[in-house]
């Protein structure tokens, strides 16, 4: 048999609590939630109904992890950080926000200290969300990446494996970065060149191709498409699909036609 696990008498457990587990104080442990083998659960932590929370799992103090939740194994939610969180407008968007009320994170991933992830979004495997990260409803993160601090990951955004998206950088709705991509720090994205206008079926954020590299400050700006293994300098302004392979730079930005 397991070991019992330990539950501090200042916590509400409601859910079911694996074996080997350590639940501190004020913790909160929703009905239906279920937490795996040798879990350890920081002080004013909650996990919502029906989450579920794999083995040697670590949510840290005030960390939240929100009804339905799903949790793979080895996964560390740091302080204050809310997993599960509905998108909502409060009539001001121009998009109303829609949602399924599903949230998946694969084995091995880290979430940073402060970061909102919404509902809606699936994260692969051994991959980082940085501090302050805002992953937005609809967003699908492969394995391996890397979501580092302050980023932002807009409504409906797909990012594939092995991806790194730096300190500060912006992607924005309806964007795709395949495989393998490198967007550095302060990379600002568009979907929209009509920002003003009534919202219809004409938003399409740029979409960078397997392998391709983005420097720092760079703007994509709407439906752009950056080719394979193609690298955009830092500070360029890309108005244009880029082909793959090729090096832009400037602003606006055009092929490099010489060594610097």
């Amino acid at each position: 048999m397991g070991r019992a696990p330990k539950i501090s008498p200042q916590a509400l457990v409601e859910g079911v609590v694996g074996s080997g587990c350590t639940v501190e104080p004020f913790v909160v442990i929703r009905p239906r939630a279920t937490l795996g083998e040798d879990c350890v659960i920081h002080p004013y932590a909650l996990v919502g109904a029906g989450a579920t929370v794999g083995d040697r799992c670590v949510l840290h103090p005030n960390a939240v992890v929100g009804d339905d939740v799903v949790l793979g194994a080895g996964v560390e939610v740091l302080h204050s950080a809310v997993v599960g969180r509905e998108p909502g407008g409060a009539g001001a968007t121009a998009r109303e926000p829609t949602f399924t009320r599903r949230l998946t994170i694969g084995d091995g991933c880290a979430i940073g200290a402060h970061a909102t992830i919404y509902y809606g979004v699936e994260i692969g495997t051994h991959t980082l969300i940085g501090d302050a990260a805002s992953i937005r409803e609809g967003a699908c993160i492969g394995n391996r990446c890397i979501v580092s601090r302050c980023v932002t990951l807009n409504y409906d955004v797909r990012v594939g494996d092995d991806v790194k998206i730096m300190d500060n950088t912006h992607i924005t709705g309806c964007a795709r970065i395949a495989d393998g991509a490198f967007v550095s720090t302060m990379v600002a994205t568009a979907n929209d060149n009509e920002p003003t206008g009534p919202i219809d079926h004409r938003l399409a954020g740029p979409r960078i191709e397997a392998g391709a590299v983005i420097g720092a400050g760079a703007i994509l700006l709407p439906g752009v498409v950056i080719g394979a293994g193609a690298t955009v300098a830092a500070g360029a302004v890309v108005t244009r699909d880029v082909p793959a392979g090729v090096t832009v730079v400037g602003q606006p930005a055009r092929a490099r036609t010489q060594a610097i």
